[in-house]
């Protein structure tokens, strides 16, 4: 029963997170630059009902306490905001297809940061899978003209994201987690909308930033700007609770979920181009991934 419940919260929060196209593309009104700000605001507000309604107080005063902790939170906030700007101006751009790369290679750039990182040691297949996936990239730089920096972005801040965190407090729950780097992205939050603010000003353009630009398109786009914070935390708590109750390497399986669904909307529903020479990189990534991914459940059946 335990299981089961754990995969409904994990096939939910990939789901979720998998479906966030769709959503910040009803926001293509709102300049991105301005958009993560107000998300980071929104996220913190919504944090703070969750922390207060289910009594949470106590890991955030662990956090809190801790100047090494504090340290290594603000560092992993920072990583987690490039990651959310990067993710909205691929989607506002037109660059959907690009994220789910990002989060296809993202196993195989925290395999590879292992071993910088930490001088982890990969097997054969590993080595094999990473040789794979460079050549899907190398293709793939090919078909756009340019190397798939957006990719790149979003695989390596949430990689680093994925280290920092747990340098920064591996026992702390989810909810008390993101409540933490959502605060500490509030000055960097701040900063960025006045800077907007100041550009439009100055380049004569309609007032942005703290003059609330994000408010002045009419109350429903008001209400998914102030949303965008409730379904940035919901699919974490999702996440939090599922990854609690089911093994690390069921937990690899459904993080799949999202980059395919990213991938199905930006190929068939946004109908972004797909040309020969994209299909064999995705390919050759996909290949990359299958054999990472039979060589955990061997080694997890070993065990």
């Amino acid at each position: 029963m335990r299981d089961r419940i754990g995969y409904v919260y994990g096939v939910s929060a990939y789901l979720l997170w998998g479906l966030f196209p769709l959503y910040f593309l009803t926001l293509t009104d709102i300049n991105p630059f301005e958009l993560i700000p107000w998300r980071v605001l929104a996220c913190l507000f919504f944090c703070a009902v969750f922390v207060a309604v289910l009594r949470k107080w106590g890991p955030l005063r662990e956090v809190l306490r801790s100047p090494k902790s504090r340290g290594w939170f603000v560092l992993s906030s920072l990583l987690l905001y490039a990651n959310w700007q990067i993710f909205v101006i691929a989607v506002m751009t037109g660059h959907v297809i690009e994220t789910a790369l990002g989060y296809f290679i993202n196993p195989l750039v925290t395999i590879l940061l292992g071993v910088v990182i930490r001088r982890e040691k990969l097997r054969p297949t590993q080595w094999v899978a990473v040789g794979i996936a460079t050549v899907g990239l190398v293709v793939t730089a090919v078909a756009y003209g340019t190397m798939p920096w957006i990719a790149l972005g979003l695989a390596g801040t949430f990689s680093l994201y994925g280290f920092v965190r747990k340098q920064a407090n591996e026992r702390i729950d989810a909810l008390s987690g993101l409540t933490v780097e959502t605060l500490a992205a509030v000055p960097f939050a701040l900063v960025q909308l006045i800077i907007v603010g100041a550009l439009a000003a100055g380049a004569g353009l309609p007032v942005t930033g703290l003059s609330f630009d994000a408010f002045q398109h009419g109350h429903w786009v008001f209400l998914l700007v102030l949303g965008s914070g409730l379904v940035t935390a919901i699919p974490l708590l999702l996440f939090g609770a599922a990854n609690r109750r089911l093994p690390l390497t069921h937990m690899g399986f459904l993080q799949f979920i999202t980059p395919i669904l990213n991938f199905i909307t930006g190929a068939f529903i946004l109908h972004e181009p797909m040309d020969p020479a994209r299909w064999i990189g995705f390919t050759l990534v996909w290949v990359a991934l299958g054999i990472l991914m039979t060589e955990a459940v061997r080694s997890s059946r070993r065990r």
